[in-house]
């Protein structure tokens, strides 16, 4: 038997790095993954990916999750596919780093709205499916840029949204606990499928800062969001777990 057996989970940002790990290991724990993506070639890429492992999965795209029309439509059609919802994994994100100084206002805006905007659309939509479901998680992507500030790169905008996410956590596991919905933040530090995002200079100030002088893998965060989503942490809510290599340690 798997961890998610008989649930349904909606994962956002399936097309590539942590969300195609995260539908496949879902998956494989017996959850019905119903996966979206603003990338369509790269959503179908891991919906044919689950299906070769064995797999149950719906996929959506593209799905602009800053649109509200588009979240509810597709949150609508999810929720009918297997007729409820019992996980919603937030894991979509796009960062626009750059200093204060210089970042423009579109760059914030942006950052903001597929980052923290999406999160509420998502979460927002399924909550009526989760209370009637009577039980439910809600698991958010945040980002150990969501506790600490950086020099490099800089990012206030990430800081900002991802700081946003776990406050938006606390709160929703407030909301959610008569209805026995769960909601727990998960923030990633250096994680290999963003390595790319910045340029050597700035890899190498990430990488130092961390104690064990890596980057993470995505299996890394995934794993941990399985058990997260599972029966196993039913007494976890609240919380936000960081999965950074000891960044934040000192």
């Amino acid at each position: 038997m798997g961890l998610l057996d008989g649930k349904v989970a909606v994962i956002t940002g399936a097309a590539g790095g942590q969300g195609r790990v995260a539908c496949l290991a879902f998956a494989r724990e017996g959850a019905r993954v119903v996966a979206c993506d603003l990338d369509p070639a790269g959503n179908e890429e891991t919906v044919v990916a689950v299906r070769a492992a064995g797999g149950d999965i719906t996929g959506f795209g593209p799905v602009d999750l800053t649109d509200r029309a588009a979240v509810e439509r597709f949150v609508a059609a999810a929720a009918a596919r297997y007729r409820g919802l019992d996980i919603v994994y937030n894991n979509a994100g796009g960062p626009r780093f750059g200093p204060i100084a210089e970042m423009s206002i579109e760059d914030w805006r942006l950052t903001i709205a597929v980052e923290l905007d999406s999160v509420f659309l998502v979460t927002r939509y399924a909550w009526p499916h989760l209370v009637s479901r009577g039980a439910g998680v809600i698991l958010n992507v945040s980002s150990v840029g969501g506790m600490i500030g950086f020099p490099e790169p800089p990012m206030a905008a990430h800081v900002a949204a991802k700081s946003a996410v776990i406050g938006l956590t606390r709160q929703l596991a407030v909301e959610g606990a008569p209805h026995r919905i769960r909601a727990v933040s998960i923030s990633p530090g250096a994680i290999l499928s963003r390595q790319g995002d910045l340029d050597p200079p700035a890899q190498a100030a990430v990488t130092g800062r961390t104690l064990l002088k890596r980057w993470g893998r995505p299996d890394e965060v995934v794993e941990a969001a399985v058990f997260l989503a599972s029966d196993r942490a039913s007494y976890i809510t609240g919380v936000n777990l960081p999965i950074e290599g000891g960044v934040t340690a000192w």
